[in-house]
Protein backbone atom coordinates (compact mmCIF):
# COMPACT_ATOMS: atom_id res chain seq x y z
CA UNK A 1 0.00 0.00 0.00
CA UNK A 2 1.07 3.62 -0.38
CA UNK A 3 3.05 5.00 2.53
CA UNK A 4 0.22 7.42 3.21
CA UNK A 5 -3.26 7.62 1.67
CA UNK A 6 -5.35 10.79 1.79
CA UNK A 7 -8.89 10.45 0.44
CA UNK A 8 -11.81 12.83 0.23
CA UNK A 9 -13.31 15.89 -1.40
CA UNK A 10 -11.07 18.88 -0.85
CA UNK A 11 -8.00 16.75 -0.20
CA UNK A 12 -6.21 18.42 -3.12
CA UNK A 13 -6.25 21.70 -1.17
CA UNK A 14 -3.71 20.20 1.23
CA UNK A 15 -1.32 19.13 -1.55
CA UNK A 16 0.85 22.27 -1.93
CA UNK A 17 1.85 22.40 1.72
CA UNK A 18 2.36 18.65 1.93
CA UNK A 19 4.51 18.51 -1.22
CA UNK A 20 6.64 21.57 -0.45
CA UNK A 21 7.50 19.93 2.85
CA UNK A 22 9.12 17.03 0.97
CA UNK A 23 11.71 19.06 -0.94
CA UNK A 24 12.57 22.34 -2.61
CA UNK A 25 13.10 20.98 -6.13
CA UNK A 26 9.90 19.49 -7.49
CA UNK A 27 9.44 17.62 -10.76
CA UNK A 28 5.77 17.99 -11.68
CA UNK A 29 4.43 15.47 -14.21
CA UNK A 30 0.97 16.55 -15.23
CA UNK A 31 -1.95 16.13 -17.57
CA UNK A 32 -4.47 18.68 -18.78
CA UNK A 33 -7.02 18.64 -15.94
CA UNK A 34 -7.81 22.04 -14.36
CA UNK A 35 -6.68 20.72 -10.99
CA UNK A 36 -3.16 20.38 -12.39
CA UNK A 37 -3.13 24.08 -13.32
CA UNK A 38 -4.01 25.06 -9.77
CA UNK A 39 -1.43 22.74 -8.24
CA UNK A 40 1.33 23.94 -10.58
CA UNK A 41 0.66 27.57 -9.69
CA UNK A 42 0.60 26.84 -5.97
CA UNK A 43 3.82 24.82 -6.05
CA UNK A 44 5.64 27.38 -8.19
CA UNK A 45 4.98 29.98 -5.51
CA UNK A 46 6.65 27.78 -2.90
CA UNK A 47 9.49 25.93 -4.60
CA UNK A 48 11.55 25.43 -7.76
CA UNK A 49 9.41 23.43 -10.18
CA UNK A 50 10.20 21.69 -13.46
CA UNK A 51 6.96 20.79 -15.26
CA UNK A 52 6.63 17.94 -17.74
CA UNK A 53 3.30 17.80 -19.56
CA UNK A 54 2.21 14.41 -20.84
CA UNK A 55 -0.65 13.23 -23.04
CA UNK A 56 -1.41 9.68 -24.09
CA UNK A 57 0.00 6.48 -22.70
CA UNK A 58 3.73 6.59 -21.93
CA UNK A 59 6.13 4.74 -24.18
CA UNK A 60 9.87 4.17 -24.05
CA UNK A 61 10.81 7.15 -26.28
CA UNK A 62 8.67 9.49 -24.14
CA UNK A 63 10.19 8.07 -20.96
CA UNK A 64 13.73 8.48 -22.31
CA UNK A 65 13.04 12.08 -23.33
CA UNK A 66 11.56 12.83 -19.90
CA UNK A 67 14.60 11.32 -18.18
CA UNK A 68 16.89 13.53 -20.27
CA UNK A 69 15.10 16.58 -18.86
CA UNK A 70 14.58 15.31 -15.33
CA UNK A 71 18.05 14.04 -14.43
CA UNK A 72 19.90 17.37 -14.88
CA UNK A 73 17.22 19.07 -12.76
CA UNK A 74 18.01 16.68 -9.86
CA UNK A 75 14.57 16.79 -8.21
CA UNK A 76 14.02 16.13 -4.51
CA UNK A 77 10.49 14.84 -5.07
CA UNK A 78 8.25 13.90 -7.99
CA UNK A 79 4.58 14.81 -8.15
CA UNK A 80 2.31 13.19 -10.75
CA UNK A 81 -1.18 14.61 -11.26
CA UNK A 82 -3.38 13.27 -14.04
CA UNK A 83 -4.86 10.06 -15.36
CA UNK A 84 -3.28 6.66 -15.00
CA UNK A 85 -0.85 7.26 -17.87
CA UNK A 86 0.51 10.40 -16.23
CA UNK A 87 0.86 8.58 -12.91
CA UNK A 88 2.69 5.73 -14.64
CA UNK A 89 5.17 8.15 -16.21
CA UNK A 90 5.68 9.83 -12.83
CA UNK A 91 6.33 6.46 -11.17
CA UNK A 92 8.78 5.46 -13.89
CA UNK A 93 10.66 8.74 -13.50
CA UNK A 94 10.77 8.40 -9.72
CA UNK A 95 12.26 4.93 -10.21
CA UNK A 96 14.74 5.75 -12.98
CA UNK A 97 16.02 9.28 -12.33
CA UNK A 98 18.38 7.90 -9.62
CA UNK A 99 19.31 4.83 -11.70
CA UNK A 100 22.47 4.54 -13.74
CA UNK A 101 21.08 1.87 -16.06
CA UNK A 102 19.24 1.97 -19.37
CA UNK A 103 15.46 1.76 -18.84
CA UNK A 104 15.33 -1.48 -20.84
CA UNK A 105 17.45 -3.13 -18.17
CA UNK A 106 14.50 -2.83 -15.81
CA UNK A 107 11.54 -3.53 -18.13
CA UNK A 108 9.81 -6.92 -17.99
CA UNK A 109 9.33 -9.23 -21.00
CA UNK A 110 11.21 -7.16 -23.60
CA UNK A 111 14.05 -6.09 -21.29
CA UNK A 112 16.15 -7.71 -18.60
CA UNK A 113 13.68 -7.19 -15.76
CA UNK A 114 16.46 -6.26 -13.33
CA UNK A 115 15.60 -4.79 -9.92
CA UNK A 116 16.29 -1.10 -9.41
CA UNK A 117 19.87 -0.38 -8.39
CA UNK A 118 18.85 2.72 -6.40
CA UNK A 119 15.83 3.55 -4.26
CA UNK A 120 13.20 5.62 -6.11
CA UNK A 121 12.71 9.30 -5.38
CA UNK A 122 9.79 10.28 -3.13
CA UNK A 123 6.57 10.29 -5.17
CA UNK A 124 3.18 11.93 -4.62
CA UNK A 125 0.44 10.53 -6.90
CA UNK A 126 -2.76 12.53 -7.47
CA UNK A 127 -5.27 10.92 -9.88
CA UNK A 128 -7.69 13.04 -11.90
CA UNK A 129 -9.58 10.05 -13.31
CA UNK A 130 -11.14 7.10 -11.49
CA UNK A 131 -9.89 3.98 -13.18
CA UNK A 132 -6.37 2.61 -13.04
CA UNK A 133 -5.66 2.82 -9.32
CA UNK A 134 -2.07 3.67 -10.32
CA UNK A 135 -1.75 5.76 -7.17
CA UNK A 136 -1.58 2.49 -5.22
CA UNK A 137 0.37 0.12 -7.47
CA UNK A 138 4.04 -0.92 -7.60
CA UNK A 139 4.51 -0.84 -11.36
CA UNK A 140 4.44 1.54 -14.31
CA UNK A 141 3.14 0.37 -17.68
CA UNK A 142 5.35 1.50 -20.56
CA UNK A 143 4.79 0.98 -24.28
CA UNK A 144 7.72 -0.30 -26.32
CA UNK A 145 6.91 0.52 -29.97
CA UNK A 146 9.84 -1.51 -31.29
CA UNK A 147 8.24 -4.66 -29.85
CA UNK A 148 4.59 -3.50 -30.19
CA UNK A 149 4.11 -4.35 -26.52
CA UNK A 150 3.13 -2.67 -23.28
CA UNK A 151 5.19 -4.00 -20.38
CA UNK A 152 5.81 -3.15 -16.75
CA UNK A 153 8.62 -1.51 -14.88
CA UNK A 154 8.08 -3.11 -11.48
CA UNK A 155 9.59 -2.83 -8.01
CA UNK A 156 8.01 -3.02 -4.55
CA UNK A 157 9.55 0.38 -3.76
CA UNK A 158 7.66 2.04 -6.63
CA UNK A 159 4.41 2.28 -4.67
CA UNK A 160 3.85 6.04 -4.17
CA UNK A 161 4.86 7.53 -0.85
CA UNK A 162 1.63 9.54 -0.85
CA UNK A 163 -1.59 8.69 -2.69
CA UNK A 164 -3.78 11.78 -2.59
CA UNK A 165 -7.23 10.99 -3.99
CA UNK A 166 -9.66 13.90 -4.29
CA UNK A 167 -12.80 12.75 -6.15
CA UNK A 168 -13.59 16.38 -6.98
CA UNK A 169 -10.70 16.28 -9.47
CA UNK A 170 -12.73 13.74 -11.49
CA UNK A 171 -15.95 15.79 -11.58
CA UNK A 172 -17.34 16.40 -15.07
CA UNK A 173 -14.87 14.08 -16.76
CA UNK A 174 -15.99 13.43 -20.35
CA UNK A 175 -18.56 10.69 -20.67
CA UNK A 176 -16.32 8.39 -22.74
CA UNK A 177 -13.46 8.80 -20.27
CA UNK A 178 -15.78 8.10 -17.34
CA UNK A 179 -17.09 4.93 -18.98
CA UNK A 180 -13.72 3.54 -20.03
CA UNK A 181 -11.85 4.40 -16.83
CA UNK A 182 -14.79 3.32 -14.70
CA UNK A 183 -14.94 -0.07 -16.40
CA UNK A 184 -11.21 -0.44 -15.73
CA UNK A 185 -11.84 0.31 -12.06
CA UNK A 186 -14.58 -2.34 -11.92
CA UNK A 187 -12.41 -4.92 -13.72
CA UNK A 188 -9.63 -4.22 -11.22
CA UNK A 189 -11.79 -5.28 -8.30
CA UNK A 190 -13.29 -8.24 -10.17
CA UNK A 191 -10.01 -9.81 -11.33
CA UNK A 192 -8.29 -9.75 -7.91
CA UNK A 193 -11.43 -11.29 -6.40
CA UNK A 194 -11.22 -14.17 -8.90
CA UNK A 195 -7.42 -14.34 -8.75
CA UNK A 196 -5.57 -17.52 -7.88
CA UNK A 197 -3.62 -15.33 -5.43
CA UNK A 198 -6.64 -13.81 -3.68
CA UNK A 199 -6.41 -13.45 0.10
CA UNK A 200 -8.93 -12.66 2.85
CA UNK A 201 -7.55 -9.09 2.78
CA UNK A 202 -8.14 -8.57 -0.95
CA UNK A 203 -11.47 -10.42 -0.75
CA UNK A 204 -12.69 -7.98 1.89
CA UNK A 205 -11.75 -5.04 -0.30
CA UNK A 206 -13.17 -6.38 -3.56
CA UNK A 207 -16.39 -7.96 -2.33
CA UNK A 208 -17.67 -4.56 -1.20
CA UNK A 209 -16.17 -2.60 -4.10
CA UNK A 210 -17.60 -4.60 -7.03
CA UNK A 211 -21.27 -3.63 -6.52
CA UNK A 212 -20.23 -0.13 -5.41
CA UNK A 213 -18.35 0.41 -8.67
CA UNK A 214 -21.10 -1.01 -10.86
CA UNK A 215 -23.75 1.17 -9.25
CA UNK A 216 -21.62 4.32 -9.40
CA UNK A 217 -20.77 3.81 -13.05
CA UNK A 218 -24.39 3.16 -13.98
CA UNK A 219 -25.40 6.35 -12.17
CA UNK A 220 -22.72 8.44 -13.90
CA UNK A 221 -23.96 7.31 -17.31
CA UNK A 222 -27.32 8.78 -16.33
CA UNK A 223 -26.21 12.07 -14.75
CA UNK A 224 -23.30 13.91 -13.14
CA UNK A 225 -23.38 12.96 -9.46
CA UNK A 226 -20.73 13.90 -6.87
CA UNK A 227 -21.63 10.94 -4.65
CA UNK A 228 -21.12 8.54 -7.56
CA UNK A 229 -17.80 10.23 -8.38
CA UNK A 230 -16.74 9.72 -4.76
CA UNK A 231 -17.72 6.05 -4.90
CA UNK A 232 -15.93 5.38 -8.18
CA UNK A 233 -12.74 7.09 -6.95
CA UNK A 234 -12.85 4.86 -3.89
CA UNK A 235 -13.30 1.76 -6.05
CA UNK A 236 -10.37 2.81 -8.24
CA UNK A 237 -8.09 3.21 -5.22
CA UNK A 238 -9.34 -0.11 -3.84
CA UNK A 239 -8.55 -1.81 -7.16
CA UNK A 240 -5.00 -0.51 -7.11
CA UNK A 241 -4.43 -1.94 -3.64
CA UNK A 242 -6.14 -5.22 -4.51
CA UNK A 243 -4.22 -5.85 -7.72
CA UNK A 244 -0.92 -5.01 -6.02
CA UNK A 245 -1.60 -7.76 -3.52
CA UNK A 246 -3.51 -10.38 -5.56
CA UNK A 247 -2.73 -9.77 -9.23
CA UNK A 248 -5.12 -9.58 -12.18
CA UNK A 249 -6.04 -12.06 -14.93
CA UNK A 250 -6.87 -12.67 -18.56
CA UNK A 251 -8.60 -9.32 -19.14
CA UNK A 252 -5.41 -7.43 -18.41
CA UNK A 253 -3.25 -10.10 -20.01
CA UNK A 254 -5.02 -9.50 -23.31
CA UNK A 255 -5.50 -5.74 -22.87
CA UNK A 256 -1.79 -5.20 -22.29
CA UNK A 257 -0.89 -6.88 -25.57
CA UNK A 258 -3.66 -5.15 -27.52
CA UNK A 259 -2.69 -1.76 -26.10
CA UNK A 260 0.86 -2.22 -27.36
CA UNK A 261 -0.36 -2.85 -30.90
CA UNK A 262 -3.32 -0.50 -31.17
CA UNK A 263 -3.81 3.08 -29.90
CA UNK A 264 -6.93 2.12 -27.96
CA UNK A 265 -7.83 3.35 -24.45
CA UNK A 266 -6.80 0.74 -21.90
CA UNK A 267 -10.04 0.99 -19.94
CA UNK A 268 -12.17 0.53 -23.05
CA UNK A 269 -10.23 -2.62 -23.94
CA UNK A 270 -10.73 -3.98 -20.43
CA UNK A 271 -14.42 -3.15 -20.46
CA UNK A 272 -14.99 -4.91 -23.76
CA UNK A 273 -13.00 -8.00 -22.73
CA UNK A 274 -14.63 -8.44 -19.31
CA UNK A 275 -17.75 -10.39 -20.27
CA UNK A 276 -16.05 -12.82 -22.71
CA UNK A 277 -13.32 -13.49 -20.11
CA UNK A 278 -15.86 -14.17 -17.37
CA UNK A 279 -17.66 -16.63 -19.64
CA UNK A 280 -14.41 -18.34 -20.66
CA UNK A 281 -13.21 -18.58 -17.05
CA UNK A 282 -16.53 -20.08 -15.97
CA UNK A 283 -16.26 -22.72 -18.71
CA UNK A 284 -12.62 -23.47 -17.84
CA UNK A 285 -13.35 -23.76 -14.12
CA UNK A 286 -16.24 -26.12 -14.80
CA UNK A 287 -14.19 -28.24 -17.21
CA UNK A 288 -11.45 -28.59 -14.61
CA UNK A 289 -13.84 -29.52 -11.80
CA UNK A 290 -13.39 -26.22 -9.90
CA UNK A 291 -16.06 -24.17 -8.18
CA UNK A 292 -17.65 -21.27 -10.04
CA UNK A 293 -19.01 -19.74 -6.83
CA UNK A 294 -17.08 -16.49 -7.18
CA UNK A 295 -18.15 -15.89 -10.74
CA UNK A 296 -21.70 -16.69 -9.64
CA UNK A 297 -21.35 -14.03 -6.91
CA UNK A 298 -20.21 -11.48 -9.47
CA UNK A 299 -23.03 -12.25 -11.90
CA UNK A 300 -25.50 -11.88 -9.01
CA UNK A 301 -24.01 -8.46 -8.21
CA UNK A 302 -24.36 -7.42 -11.85
CA UNK A 303 -27.93 -8.74 -11.93
CA UNK A 304 -28.88 -6.66 -8.86
CA UNK A 305 -27.30 -3.52 -10.31
CA UNK A 306 -29.11 -3.81 -13.63
CA UNK A 307 -32.35 -5.34 -12.31
CA UNK A 308 -32.11 -8.53 -14.31
CA UNK A 309 -31.76 -12.25 -13.65
CA UNK A 310 -28.32 -13.81 -12.98
CA UNK A 311 -28.52 -15.89 -16.17
CA UNK A 312 -28.92 -12.70 -18.20
CA UNK A 313 -26.49 -10.55 -16.18
CA UNK A 314 -23.44 -10.77 -18.43
CA UNK A 315 -25.44 -10.17 -21.59
CA UNK A 316 -27.15 -7.21 -19.91
CA UNK A 317 -23.82 -5.67 -18.85
CA UNK A 318 -22.38 -6.05 -22.35
CA UNK A 319 -25.47 -4.49 -23.95
CA UNK A 320 -25.50 -1.65 -21.41
CA UNK A 321 -21.86 -0.81 -22.14
CA UNK A 322 -22.52 -0.83 -25.89
CA UNK A 323 -25.59 1.36 -25.53
CA UNK A 324 -23.52 3.86 -23.54
CA UNK A 325 -20.91 4.15 -26.27
CA UNK A 326 -18.32 1.44 -25.62
CA UNK A 327 -16.99 0.29 -29.02
CA UNK A 328 -16.40 -3.34 -29.90
CA UNK A 329 -12.86 -4.66 -30.24
CA UNK A 330 -12.82 -4.36 -34.04
CA UNK A 331 -13.57 -0.63 -33.73
CA UNK A 332 -11.11 -0.04 -30.89
CA UNK A 333 -8.26 -1.71 -32.78
CA UNK A 334 -7.61 0.38 -35.87
CA UNK A 335 -5.71 -2.34 -37.71
CA UNK A 336 -6.87 -5.95 -38.19
CA UNK A 337 -6.50 -8.20 -35.17
CA UNK A 338 -4.32 -11.29 -35.23
CA UNK A 339 -6.09 -13.33 -32.53
CA UNK A 340 -3.61 -16.19 -32.42
CA UNK A 341 -0.53 -13.95 -32.19
CA UNK A 342 -2.22 -11.76 -29.59
CA UNK A 343 -3.24 -14.83 -27.59
CA UNK A 344 0.29 -16.23 -27.73
CA UNK A 345 1.81 -13.03 -26.36
CA UNK A 346 -0.93 -12.62 -23.74
CA UNK A 347 -0.34 -16.14 -22.46
CA UNK A 348 3.21 -15.07 -21.53
CA UNK A 349 2.17 -11.87 -19.73
CA UNK A 350 2.53 -11.41 -15.99
CA UNK A 351 -1.21 -10.75 -15.56
CA UNK A 352 -2.10 -14.23 -16.82
CA UNK A 353 -0.25 -15.84 -13.92
CA UNK A 354 -3.05 -14.87 -11.53
CA UNK A 355 -5.99 -15.91 -13.71
CA UNK A 356 -8.20 -18.22 -11.63
CA UNK A 357 -7.55 -21.15 -13.95
CA UNK A 358 -5.09 -21.73 -16.82
CA UNK A 359 -6.64 -21.07 -20.21
CA UNK A 360 -5.28 -22.13 -23.58
CA UNK A 361 -4.16 -19.85 -26.37
CA UNK A 362 -7.14 -21.09 -28.40
CA UNK A 363 -9.45 -19.95 -25.58
CA UNK A 364 -7.77 -16.53 -25.48
CA UNK A 365 -8.20 -16.24 -29.26
CA UNK A 366 -11.89 -17.13 -28.88
CA UNK A 367 -12.26 -14.40 -26.24
CA UNK A 368 -10.89 -11.87 -28.73
CA UNK A 369 -13.32 -13.07 -31.39
CA UNK A 370 -16.22 -12.71 -28.96
CA UNK A 371 -15.14 -9.17 -28.03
Amino acid sequence: MPGRTIFGRGAADTAPELISGLGRRILLVRGSAPGADRLEAALSARAEVLTLRHHGEPDLPALTAALDRARPFAPDVIVAIGGGSVLDLGKALAALVPSSRDPLDHLEVVGRGLPLDQAPLPLVAIPTTAGTGAEATRNAVIGVPEHARKVSLRDDRMIPDVALVDPALTDHSPRAVTLASGLDAVVQVIEPYLSSRATPFTDALCRAAIPQGLAALRRLMEAEDPAARDALAHVSLTGGIALSNAGLGAVHGLAGVLGGRHPAPHGALCGRLLVPVLRANRAALTANGHSTDRIDEITAMIARTFSTSPDKALETLDTWATNNGLPDLATLCVTPLDPQATARDAAASSSMKANPVPVSEDTLAAILDAA
